[in-house]
């Protein structure tokens, strides 16, 4: 399946403009052949190719709406690491199994204070083509954890810290639920202050195993085990 990104409303199809370049000067396809195109949202548009110089469209055979998406639902809240290319690969293999939300957090250890967020999302989109995703994943603005406790709902929510001398909880003994919030600390953890502001906030925490993990390991195991729960 060669799947693009645009915008589907109602039997009106367009192809995002930086898609239609890349499929006219860099894959160089021809005319009439297969296509689809999501809007990211659970829509999905297929039909024949339709290029006209420098543009690209699509002739529509059928829209599916209300594709199906990833269950249980996981929403990540991670810090960003020093070296941002460790964040942006935890972004795409995390998006590739399923990840529904994404929020970069600022904590009392972050080093790194700014993200471009505008390129991480569309690395989230280049990975959720790849993987033939029709729900793309919501990619949040960088938020203090504080501000970001406000709107999560504790019951569903847990932070994962290498904390040994407080209670955590495995993995394994997490109910099942159809959604999942997941905060993961920066290089060099969480604050036993923040461990304990969530603690009051009622986020449970819970362990990843004996070994200790990077930022973005961490990030990507969660992504994986809860990709293992939708099979």
């Amino acid at each position: 399946m060669k799947l693009f990104y645009g915008e589907i409303n109602g039997n009106n199809v367009i192809i995002n403009d930086e898609e239609q370049q890349h499929i006219v000067k860099v894959l160089r396809m021809k005319d009439g052949e297969d296509i689809h195109v999501t809007d990211g949202k659970g829509k999905l548009a297929s039909g024949k190719l339709i290029i006209e110089g420098k543009k690209a469209g699509i002739e529509i055979s059928e829209i599916k709406e209300n594709m199906p998406e990833f269950s249980p639902m996981l929403h990540i809240a991670i810090a960003p690491t020093k070296n941002i290319d460790r964040i942006e690969f935890f972004v795409e293999k995390a998006v590739e199994m399923g990840i529904s939300e994404i929020t970069i957090l600022q904590t009392e250890k972050t080093e790194r204070k700014n993200v471009n967020i505008d390129k991480i999302r569309k690395q989230a989109v280049a990975a959720s083509k790849q993987s033939l995703r029709f729900h793309f994943p919501v990619i949040n603005d960088l938020i203090k954890i504080q501000d970001f406790l406000k709107s999560i709902d504790p019951e569903h929510t847990f932070v994962a810290h290498c904390h040994e001398n407080l209670e955590r909880i495995a993995l394994k003994n997490i109910p099942k639920m159809e959604k999942l919030t997941f905060l993961i600390g920066p290089e060099g953890d969480f604050s036993e202050k923040e461990i304990a502001f969530l603690a009051e906030n009622k986020v449970r925490a819970v362990s990843l195993g004996n070994q200790r993990l990077r930022t973005e390991t961490a990030g990507v195991f969660v992504a994986a085990w809860n990709y293992y729960n939708m099979i």
